[in-house]
This record gives structure tokens, C-alpha cells and sequence, in this order.
């Protein structure tokens, strides 16, 4: 997993509350096994219009918005069905941080689990943060949980356990892989039974 400090990016707006995860990726689109492929469709059916034309009304085609890595948006984002690859296409769009006011669980521990940091904050700072300019950075400082855009710092909480795998970029297995001396010497004690 790739560590995850401060982050300092251009954002999106999708402030629509119980975007969930069909939205996010549409089922049809969840053929493919890797974790990668599925940015171009991220938001598919809000992206394209009929015959898969971009959709210039919606705000991830607008042009100055296409380096974005801050997605700012509503309450209860990720809601709806468990399927992963919904963070998949948040990543691989290109999306380092999503701010929201909430998650289902499952998408939660998705984001977690595949290093894709998911902050929420109250819906008047993220209506702050939703007002920067396509070309404004919101910082994003995971060591002192702080939001910062212009003269704006919000604090945000995050378990401390995830907060030490995002800084120092370690997955579960890392984790387990910390106690492999630990693994080896219980081993070692235990009866051979062939």
C-alpha cells in the first residue's frame, strides 16, 4: 500500500447525499478481476450520455477539474451493495481522499483496506471545502487529522490503528508479516503430527 501523509490536491464537488456504490461503478462493469480498468467508468451513468457521449452538464467532464485527487460529496456515500470495486474506480480515476459526511461500513472498510482515505466532516465545512475553485488545493494532513483549505483547518478523526498503516503504507498482511519472527518461534513449538 502506498503511505498516505499530507496530500495537497485540487478537489470535485458531488455534493448529492446516498451515492451508492451502483453509482459509484454500475454493475456491468464489474467483469473485470484486477484492481485496475475501472476509472473510465467511475460514475458511468452520471458521465456519459446515451451512446456514451460525455455528459458536459456533469462535473468530472468539465476540463479543469480533470486532475482532481479530493472528492468532496454528501452524507452516506458508498452505500448500497458491498462490491469493492467501487473504491477500485475511486483510485483509479485518480481520487486519493474522499470527504463525506458518512459511509456504509462496508465501503468504509473497503477504502481502508485498499489505502483510499475516507474523512467525514459536518456538512458546513465540506459545503466550504465544495467551494474551491477547480484550481484551489485542499491540504489534507493525515498526521495531524487536519483539512486545511485557504484560512479553513478541520479536524477530522480516524481510528489510530489505520492512521499508522496509511502514514507508513502497511496492509494487513505487512502487519502480519511484523511478527513473522513471532509466527516462526509459535510454530516451532507446536507438535509435528506427520
Amino acid at each position: 500500500m502506498q503511505a498516505i501523509t499530507t496530500i495537497s490536491e485540487t478537489s470535485v464537488p458531488i455534493m448529492k447525499e446516498n451515492i451508492d456504490t451502483d453509482q459509484l461503478i454500475p454493475k456491468q462493469f464489474l467483469k473485470n478481476i484486477l484492481k485496475t480498468g475501472y476509472g473510465k467508468d467511475l460514475f458511468y451513468d452520471w458521465r456519459y450520455l446515451p451512446g456514451g457521449k460525455l455528459n458536459p452538464d456533469f462535473i468530472l467532464n468539465d476540463p479543469d477539474r480533470q486532475a482532481a485527487q479530493i472528492l468532496v460529496t454528501g452524507d452516506n456515500f458508498g452505500c448500497g451493495s458491498s462490491r469493492e470495486h467501487a473504491v477500485w474506480a475511486l483510485k483509479d480515476y485518480g481520487f486519493k481522499v474522499v470527504i463525506a459526511g458518512g459511509y456504509s461500513d462496508i465501503f468504509y472498510m473497503n477504502s481502508t483496506k485498499n489505502g483510499f482515505l475516507a474523512i467525514i466532516l459536518p456538512e458546513a465545512e465540506r459545503k466550504i471545502l465544495a467551494s474551491a475553485k477547480p484550481d484551489e488545493k485542499i491540504t489534507v494532513d493525515l498526521p495531524n487529522q487536519q483539512v486545511r483549505y485557504h484560512d479553513y483547518s478541520f479536524d477530522f478523526d480516524i481510528d489510530p490503528l489505520w492512521k499508522h498503516k496509511f502514514i507508513n503504507g502497511l496492509d494487513d498482511i505487512d502487519i502480519t508479516l511484523g511478527y513473522e519472527k513471532e509466527i516462526e518461534d509459535f510454530e516451532k513449538k507446536m507438535p509435528n503430527f506427520n
